[in-house]
């Protein structure tokens, strides 16, 4: 009789655990959902009048006149963020390699919390660190060794280079510590087995270990990439803000260009009603961008399983 008082006892309090976990779980869904019904509720109808196409691939954003072209700040979040997946993926997976597979204990234990303590830093400082260091170098390096390759507009620091390697120090914690947590669930008998067979052990990273977490390793850079995109407060400070589309060729690292996220954040404060409704699609446009890259994670994922 006790037992049976017990055992019904533990499941209710498993059904009401259930119900709990079901109810934030719904509630995490339905934020989403709400986030996603408030900004289309009020960009989409601005897409629609203004036209898509015009919106989307317009090159001239002048609100005083009621011209609304985001390419220009397209083209300089894609630059950026493609920079910076380019610069931080290869060296935050190096690093985690480096932590899980070579570094000693005692060096390990040093740098796993200075890559946590990175994840905490305010990006407004990460941005006045930037403002400081990475600009100067940038201005004496374009002023100097490269002042006759570049136009006076691309000498002033504040540059699609300045607003990359800052997102790489802002991305460089995430790719790091979920790379990591990939390579360590890598089973102990592939690299045994590899190392069986005869294989030395950075053949058995490269050929084994890192083949084998490359589920992860790809999550990691798409999370990267998702961070890299949605940063606003640090690219504002560094990059420039001027709505333009560099030109081609290996001088446009050092072009001013303006973010999606920038726009938003800059103009926001002081936008009339259809202004306002126009830095609302632009957030749609970041919105599918978030979207695709998901997308594009769980197709890779889906291929290699």
């Amino acid at each position: 009789m006790f037992q049976k008082v017990r055992n019904r006892k533990s499941n209710i309090e498993e059904s009401i655990v259930k119900k709990i976990l079901l109810i934030m779980a719904l509630t995490s869904v339905l934020s989403l959902g709400l986030i996603a019904f408030f900004i289309f509720m009020e960009g989409l109808p601005f897409m629609f009048n203004y036209g898509i196409t015009e919106f989307i691939f317009g090159t001239t954003w002048d609100p005083t006149n009621q011209v609304y072209g985001i390419f220009p700040m397209i083209v300089g979040s894609v630059l950026a963020t493609v920079l910076a997946i380019s610069i931080g993926a290869p060296i935050g997976i190096a690093v985690a390699v480096f932590l899980v597979e070579i570094a000693p204990p005692r060096v390990a234990k040093v740098i796993r919390p200075a890559v946590q303590l990175m994840e905490g830093i305010p990006s407004v400082v990460i941005g006045l660190f930037g403002m400081v260091i990475i600009l100067d170098l940038i201005r004496r390096l374009s002023r100097g060794p490269l002042s006759e390759f570049l136009p006076s507009t691309y000498q002033t620091g504040y540059s699609v280079l300045a607003g990359a390697i800052i997102l790489v120090i802002m991305i460089l914690p995430t790719i790091i510590s979920i790379s990591a947590d990939a390579i360590r669930a890598v089973p102990k008998e592939y690299k045994q087995a590899a190392l069986a067979l005869g294989s030395s052990k950075w053949q058995t990273i490269y050929r084994v270990v890192v083949p084998a977490a490359k589920s992860g390793l790809i999550a990691a850079v798409v999370l990267g990439v998702g961070r890299a995109i949605g940063e606003t407060m640090a690219i504002i400070m560094v990059i420039g803000n001027t709505v333009l589309i560099p030109e081609l060729g290996w001088e446009s690292i050092f072009a001013p260009v303006r973010t999606l996220t920038g726009n938003i954040a800059l103009e926001m404060g002081y936008a009339g009603p259809e202004h306002r409704q126009a830095l609302f699609a632009t957030g749609i446009i970041l919105f599918m961008f978030i979207i695709i890259i998901n997308s594009i994670t769980i197709v890779l994922r889906k291929k290699e399983y």
